[in-house]
């Protein structure tokens, strides 16, 4: 289901932002932060990250591990994360870094989803996807797919029940996870125990509502979208060339997908293409659950993770992984 084009005349105002969370977001409201190409090079080193700093101390094991990637694909670094005293047979996360797929790495992020780690005692498994431009579609998808390929078949020696596998992600990193997960529908691949898509990046075109109300201003704006998507689809993008699984939002047909969350700012570029991914998985026959937080703008929750808001965004959205692991 796909919103219609709005004339940029048409969008006369945006939504207000959280009253706490604009003390937070105060700099990207007032001033120009759009991601031009030219900046992923200088912006990738400043947000690189590692386990210890993601981690910051918690009761956390970090564990490196090298996945075979698919045929004609390098392999794949993922890094299984786990409490000391974690019970065996317990679920297991694939979880997708956000980035706009052209920026960030497999530590980036994770600070709004370690609480399924210690709270609901699950291994959490997060993938060094390759990047575009240097790496355009599938490319992020095929290392994402190597990943889930490989967490269902060492299901056994990594303790985890393969009934239980869940697909996350966070930003671009849930519009790869929503992907995968109709890749796997279609495939014939792991079964999937729900898909947790925050705040995720959908649909190539960009041309909501939404989308043209945060347009030079905002955390991840329109042409901060425009970059990311240019990027990882080249020519092919705004095409009728563009697969589902790399634009999920262009996808005909949501049935048989499982138990899916979906939660999102109103006050940011990708509210409209996430109603509208829920609002056709549920006219398809599926299960989704849709949030749209008051007020919160993109990433909120990892920008401001002290918030009021944030606090209810992340503890709503573990509470939904836990009544649905537990059916």
């Amino acid at each position: 289901m796909t919103a219609p084009e709005v004339p940029v005349a048409a969008v006369r105002a945006v939504p207000p932002y959280d009253t706490e969370l604009i003390q937070v977001h105060a700099p990207y409201a007032r001033d120009r932060v759009t991601l031009a190409p030219e900046m992923i090079p200088v912006v990738r080193p400043v947000i690189a990250s590692t386990a210890a700093h993601a981690l910051a101390g918690r009761p956390i094991i970090a564990t490196d591990h090298t996945v075979p990637g698919l045929p004609g694909a390098p392999d794949v670094t993922v890094t299984v994360l786990e409490r000391p005293d974690r019970r065996r047979g317990g679920p297991a996360v694939l979880y997708l870094h956000g980035g706009g797929l052209v920026i960030g790495d497999r530590f980036f992020g994770l600070g709004p989803v370690l609480g399924w780690v210690e709270d609901l005692d699950a291994v959490l498994v997060t993938v060094e996807y390759r990047l575009a431009p240097e790496h355009p579609y599938p490319a992020a998808l095929d290392d994402c797919a190597a990943a889930l390929s490989w967490l269902a078949a060492e299901a056994a020696p990594l303790g985890v029940d393969p009934g239980r596998l869940v697909l996350a992600g966070a930003s671009a990193g849930g519009g790869l996870a929503a992907g995968l997960a109709l890749r796997v529908r279609d495939s014939g691949g792991p079964a999937l125990a729900a898909q947790v898509l925050i705040y995720p990046m959908l649909d190539d075109r960009n041309d909501t509502v939404s989308s043209r109300q945060f347009d030079g201003f905002g955390r991840w704006d329109r042409g901060s979208n425009d970059t990311g998507w240019d990027a990882y689809l080249g020519d092919r993008r705004g095409t009728d060339a563009v697969e589902a699984y790399a634009a999920p939002g262009r996808a005909p047909d949501l049935s048989g997908l499982p138990p899916t969350y979906i939660d999102v700012g109103s006050a940011e570029v990708f509210r409209d293409e996430d109603v509208a991914y829920a609002s056709q998985l549920w006219a398809d026959g599926g299960e989704c659950e849709l949030h749209v937080w008051p007020g919160g703008f993109h990433a909120f929750d990892m920008e401001a993770p002290t918030a009021r808001l944030s606090a209810a965004m992340v503890e709503t959205r573990t509470a939904w992984l836990r009544r649905t692991l537990l059916r």
